[in-house]
């Protein structure tokens, strides 16, 4: 049985962050993993820790150490308890550990507890790692009950004496606990001079969240306190509470009896969780903010911009951040369903999601006007619509995509409306532009010639993550990955253009060294002739961009497309109720479906050079699928996607896999003096499964900063650029190099 593992626990440690306290992180060194699993509703991690016991974590978020939750557990429950005169029937909501019904427990009046948590998986993961906790789950006392609190709140009115709510922090569904609907539901469902307890947040994070939770309190119960207690690993080491209750003669920071047992609640704490440090006092009592403001809150003094980011892909959240970054930034995000924006918007400051579809010109055209700068991350066919909405609008664009003949075509206009249309600043192309220039302009300033530049980009799995027969995976559109492999290619070699049709693409692929710890193919990538021009090395004699894959991949995609899998032709007869063995058949020719004859017309038509080529690749068309009895399900009724939808579900990230790319320049340099060497620039990068993939973070980074420098007037020359001269690619790459990024430059 494989070792179990976790995205959130990377060289032994346990990192908890989150959106809830930017800036800040807990950690905990972690002795062994006990327990990964995904349940219906969160994903669930318990771990011995090394100096904190068995640790629960929900989505990430630490719920409880074996340590230190009875702070927690013993204050959320006996503040409502012990200053209730005589609770008989309680309710908790969520607490699904157990911990909150042990201290309920603890009080002889109760007569009844009822425990209701949605998610089964924590009362059952508790149960084994937490007994401590939730041993008193079987006593006769307690009701367990599965389900959700908002309907047994409904379905049980005027009835518990006292309800408990242990909730997550409000992210998602679990916000909806912290607002006003949920706490009529409270109100609703006590009985007369019932008291209430929710967790309540942390005063050193969350002012202005628990000020709105005082306004809702007060306005709901007529007795309505907040108080806190210390607890080491949740956030900043505390955590509050809202208190209330319905009796108006009530007062709820004076204890009526002892509770027994406790380790952290006594009479005494429990008069003082009442009483706030200042700061928080200041803003709960009197709305004034007195804490020190730095960071984002600190800033003043820059006019604001209104950015609209259009798109939310893999690429879109490091371009949002750096973004939003800057306080004097409000963005927008756009999508065509509010949903997927607000998944994006919800993790960011100073921004909004709303929903647009780029193809509606005139929602595009308002959208677009009402900002200063627009992203354009939709499909490149869209780009030119962005910019003629951005020209009627007086709005910046900048874009990762090649300057298409459609977008250029609209540089006097963007000229005329004094706007910047930035384009190709991502990874490849982007930091490969800025990079290429700065080594091309000093070798001219030193008098040297460039007689060869070679640039080839790989966005690839990280070995580790690379096991199966294309030693690829999709991160993005397969269909566009596939498609990629059909395009034509041009290069200069020896002085002469190369053409090449892109059915055979493949065939032109080749060894290519770059560092003994891997085996790397190369084959030319779109149309490299231009790039002479554009990065003005008249001089050279071989200009070529191109793609690195693992070795063995080009070889693969090429038997698919001698077999036709690749095609885009629609195929009447590709319908339901085909297994792949019979589609392979049909496209092949083969005699009937059985293996072994579609294996030897595979064979008869690909003409594998090798019995062990043969043997590869006919295996990883056994482990696509290609001649199994399994039925095909055709998507838009052609080859290409139907093969698509299969490798989408074989081929994809898993949740702790992680990316590699390799991005590398050389320049066979011709100095002045006839000697020569061969100059590198290399960026090799790692994708973190917790965070960012390395191509994410590559392409998105640069864009954001790109937008950054045209909002703020380093980069103002109107028209459709790319960066192709000294000008815009300095200002961008130093700021890139600022934040950690960039490429490596050695002599060979």
């Amino acid at each position: 049985m494989a070792p179990l593992t976790h995205r959130s626990i990377k060289d032994g440690w346990f990192r908890e962050i989150s959106s809830q306290w930017p800036g800040q992180a807990m950690t905990l060194k972690v002795k062994k993993i006990l327990h990964v699993e995904k349940s219906l509703y969160q994903d669930v991690l318990v771990f011995e820790s090394e100096t904190y016991g068995n640790v629960l974590v929900l989505d990430g978020v630490i719920q409880c150490t074996e340590r230190d939750e009875f702070s927690y557990q013993e204050m959320i429950a006996h503040l409502p308890l012990a200053s209730h005169p005589n609770p008989k029937k309680v309710l908790v909501i969520g607490g699904g550990d157990g911990g909150v019904v042990r201290e309920v427990l603890k009080h002889d009046t109760v007569e009844q507890v009822v425990l209701c948590d949605i998610d089964e998986a924590v009362i059952r993961v508790s149960k084994q790692f937490l007994p401590h906790m939730s041993g008193l789950l079987s006593s006769p006392r307690v009701i367990v009950h599965v389900g959700d609190g908002f309907q047994f709140l409904k379905d049980n009115t005027a009835t518990y004496d006292a309800i408990i709510t242990d909730s997550s922090d409000p992210v998602g569904p679990a916000a909806a606990l912290f607002e006003k609907p949920y706490f009529q539901l409270l109100h609703d469902a006590l009985a007369p001079g019932g008291h209430i307890s929710t967790q309540g947040e942390c005063l050193w994070l969350h002012l202005p969240l628990i000020s709105d939770l005082r306004a809702t309190t007060r306005a709901l119960f007529p007795v309505a306190e907040y108080a806190f207690t210390t607890i080491p690993t949740y956030p900043s080491g505390q955590i509050g509470f809202a208190v209330c209750s319905k009796a108006p003669d009530r007062d709820l920071r004076t204890p009526l009896r002892t509770v027994p047992d406790t380790r952290y609640y006594n009479a005494n704490v429990h008069r003082a969780a009442f009483v706030l440090p200042e700061f928080g006092r200041a803003l709960v009592e009197d709305g004034a903010l007195i804490l020190p403001q730095v960071g984002r809150a600190s800033a003043t003094g820059k006019p604001p911009k209104k950015v609209l980011l259009l798109g939310s892909g893999l690429v879109a959240p490091p371009a949002a951040e750096y973004v939003v970054r800057d306080p004097a930034n409000h963005l927008t995000i756009a999508c065509r369903t509010l949903a997927t924006a607000r998944a994006l918007a919800g993790k960011l400051p100073n921004t909004t999601a709303v929903a647009l579809d780029v193809g509606d010109e005139t929602a595009l055209d308002a959208a677009v006007a009402a900002h200063d700068l627009v992203i354009s991350l939709v499909p490149y066919t869209f780009h030119a619509a962005v910019i003629r909405a951005a020209i009627k609008g007086h709005t910046h664009v900048v874009t990762t995509s090649y300057v298409s003949p459609a977008m250029r075509a609209l540089d006097a206009e963007a000229k005329a409306a004094g706007i910047v249309v930035l384009n190709e600043i991502g990874l490849d192309p982007g930091i490969d532009h800025l990079y290429a220039v700065k080594t091309i302009d000093e070798v001219h300033a030193k008098g040297g010639k460039v007689k060869q530049f070679l640039s080839y980009c790989g966005g690839l799995p990280a070995p580790e993550c690379a096991g199966n027969p294309l030693g690829y995976k999709f991160s993005w559109s397969a269909r566009g990955v596939l498609l990629a492999l059909l395009n034509a290619a041009s290069w200069i070699e020896h002085g002469q253009q190369v053409d090449i049709a892109g059915a055979d693409l493949m065939a032109q692929a080749r060894p290519y060294f770059v560092s003994p710890a891997f085996a790397f193919v190369a084959y030319p990538n779109r149309d490299s002739v231009p790039f002479r021009e554009f990065y003005r090395i008249p001089e050279a004699e071989t200009v070529v961009r191109g793609t690195l894959r693992y070795q063995g991949f080009p070889e693969f995609i090429g038997a698919l497309v001698k077999l036709g899998w690749l095609s885009t032709e629609q195929q009447p007869w590709l319908t339901e109720g085909l297994t792949w063995a019979q589609v392979t058949q049909r496209v092949t020719g083969a005699g009937d479906a059985n293996q072994s004859t579609l294996v030897a017309r595979v064979k008869a038509l690909v003409a594998f050079p090798s019995e062990a080529e043969s043997q590869r690749i006919l295996s990883g068309m056994q482990w696509i699928g290609l001649f199994a009895a399994e039925p095909v399900k055709p998507r838009a009724g052609t080859l290409l996607d139907t093969l698509c939808a299969q490798l989408e579900t074989l081929m994809q990230y898993g949740e702790d896999e992680r990316d590699y790319l390799l991005l590398q320049h050389k320049f066979v340099v011709e100095w002045a003096d006839g000697t020569t060497n061969t100059l590198t620039s290399t960026l090799e990068a790692y994708g973190d499964p917790t965070g960012h993939s390395a191509m994410a973070l590559h392409v998105g980074l640069p864009c954001g900063i790109a937008v950054q420098l045209v909002l703020d007037g380093v980069l103002s020359e109107p028209g459709v650029h790319a960066p192709y001269t000294k000008e815009i690619c300095d200002p961008i790459r130093e700021v890139l190099e600022s934040e950690g990024l960039g490429m490596v430059e050695k002599v060979l």
